[in-house]
């Protein structure tokens, strides 16, 4: 029996970990659907999976455990069988003497509690209990079969000839062949432990005698998995299938979508076939669902960028640019912005290549260049739609360039992206592709530069000691950081550096998650006035420093000085 809705939500107001206004929204879906109680509070993001369990174990008597990125030796994690631990959610962990340690996601459970008793009176074990996340839990279970066994297992028995026949049947349901043919639980395994890895990305890569899967984890790329060449078709035709994608079809590139439910989550794979020298490449954009709009705090905005973003945004009408490379997180970030100015009163519409997650309350349009529908195309339409603010995907060509101007000028506020390595390239970068400069300098607002850096995993961060020269080297580029961007509690004159070790939780890396590094310019009366009077550098850096503006290598070394991330990983995203 699990925990009273009623109860629950009680222990978290008085715990001060949900307001007043949350637990009356809990308690009106828990009248109508008292299981989905708990998804719906973790998907809003009011408390994490982790503080949830330890309250609900504090009201039953049973102490938590934390076994997110724990590694169980395999005499101990056999304790249960895969099976017992599976059916009832559970996993022996700990084992001293005669005294063998359970944990449960749910502890109320007492057919489990009865199956490992059963087991430790044969074994002459005392048993303790506790409760797990259901996360948690299933990290740890993953032990009991890596990737490449979970492959070996899916693959067992599967020949080249078989797979080649199996690839020339078309069978009416296509479906119950996903289900149940050797390579689909394949595709299966290698998606499940994208999932679970945090990946951003798949790319399921031909090679001359193997096929190669590789995941992008925190921006990085790292080989997974090695499968048998004449695997490779039939994993791209059961990844087709999923997607709607032609089968016959191997000259062309082709683009789809797939929704799966991995472990209780809806969880979307944008997907893209390339042909190759080799045979087809398929990439895998993993998006998930249940993705909730970070804040600019959670993407590792400074204070006084996150004032300047809010200032130019607070205007009625005006032109936000975000620029950078590809993958340097500028779609994520216009989420956070338009999260930011969804409000009952105005109408937000975008245009987007292709809409990677839905927001409740804005319109989002997806291009379609095959018939004809394109960004300046769509912008045409939506300007018809009564919109107060637009967002476009990208501005990529001269049509959209001026249209983006001219709907900045009419009233809108625009939120766009634009390839360029810095912020202040923006102006530019809009002037080469034709815009003019009199109706540039009156649209800009402000233009936000940003790159990913990878963060220092928390859980094996540890000191650093830098050698005498380079931190002499790098006291000069330290001194010049504006007052404004120095925190109160970093001192100029003594630096520590810090360092992940590397741990179970990070693989080893050092590394989990990503933060932003960025800069921002404010397009003040004067430095507009400079766009339309030729854009001179000398110029443009007087008016920067009024603003004390902070660079893209400025901003990542006071993150550097914060233990937030490394001084490689600053000098690898900002290239200088």
């Amino acid at each position: 029996m699990p925990v009273e809705t009623g109860k629950l939500i009680a222990a978290l107001v008085e715990r001060k970990l949900i307001t007043a206004e949350q637990a009356t929204k809990l308690g009106a879906k828990g009248a109508e659907d008292p299981v989905g109680v708990e998804s719906a509070m973790l998907k809003e993001g009011w408390v994490d999976e982790e503080t949830l369990t330890k309250v609900k174990g504090e009201m039953l008597g049973v102490p938590y455990i934390d076994l997110a990125g724990r590694t169980i030796p395999p005499a101990v994690l056999n304790t249960l069988p895969p099976t017992v631990a599976e059916n009832y959610q559970m996993v022996a962990f700990e084992r001293r003497g005669n005294e063998i340690k359970v944990a449960l996601v749910d502890p109320q459970n007492f057919k489990a509690i009865e199956a490992v008793d059963f087991l430790a009176q044969e074994g002459s074990l005392t048993v303790r209990y506790y409760i797990v996340s259901a996360s948690g839990l299933r990290q740890v279970s993953r032990q009991y079969g890596e990737l490449n066994k979970e492959a070996e297992e899916a693959l067992a028995g599967v020949t080249e000839k078989e797979v080649d026949e199996e690839l020339r049947v078309m069978p009416k349901d296509l479906q119950e062949v996903v289900r149940s043919a050797p390579v689909s639980k394949m595709v299966l395994v290698i998606i499940r432990h994208a999932i679970d890895g945090r990946a951003s990305d798949i790319h399921i890569e031909p090679e001359p005698h193997e096929t190669r899967v590789r995941y992008r984890i925190d921006g990085m790329l790292r080989t997974s998995l090695h499968l048998p060449r004449y695997i490779h078709s039939a994993i791209v035709a059961r990844i087709k299938v999923l997607a709607n994608l032609r089968l016959d079809e191997t000259r062309k590139p082709q683009d789809g979508r797939i929704r799966l439910t991995i472990e209780g989550r809806d969880v979307d794979f944008r997907v893209s076939t390339l042909p190759l020298f080799e045979g087809e490449k398929v990439v895998m954009r993993v998006l998930d669902a249940s993705f909730k709009v970070p804040t600019l705090q959670d993407l590792g905005f400074s204070e006084p960028h996150i004032a300047a973003i809010v200032a130019s945004i607070a205007k009625p009408h005006g032109l936000l640019l975000l620029t950078g490379p590809t993958g340097s997180g500028k779609t994520t970030t216009l989420y956070t912005v338009l999260t930011l100015l969804n409000k009952e009163g105005v109408n937000i519409i975008t245009l987007e290549d292709p809409v990677e997650y839905s927001v409740e309350g804005i319109n989002q349009s997806q291009i379609n260049p095959d018939v004809g529908y394109s960004f300046a195309s769509g912008l045409r339409s939506i300007l018809r739609q009564d919109p107060n603010i637009i967002m476009l995907g990208e501005i990529r060509d001269q049509e959209s360039a001026e249209l983006v101007t001219h709907a900045s000028l009419t009233g809108h506020l625009v939120l766009s992206t634009l390839h360029t390595n810095d912020a202040i390239g923006a102006v530019p970068r809009l002037l080469d592709m034709g815009v003019e400069p009199f109706l540039l300098s009156s649209t800009v607002n402000a233009v936000v530069a940003q790159r990913l850096a990878r963060r220092i995993c928390e859980h094996c961060r540890e000191p650093l000691k830098m050698p005498a020269v380079m931190e002499k080297g790098l006291a000069a580029e330290i001194a010049a950081v504006p007052n404004k961007h120095w925190p109160t509690d970093l001192s100029r004159e003594k630096f520590q550096f810090w360092k992940g070790k590397g741990c179970s939780r990070c693989g080893n890396t050092g590394y989990l998650g990503r933060i932003a590094v960025a800069e921002v310019v404010e397009f003040t009366p004067e430095l507009q006035e400079l766009i339309t009077t030729g854009f001179r550098g000398k110029d443009v850096e007087t008016q920067l420093g009024k603003q004390e503006y902070i660079t893209l290598r400025q901003d990542g070394l006071v993150k550097v000085l914060q233990g937030k991330t490394t001084l490689e990983e600053i000098y690898r995203v900002t290239k200088l």
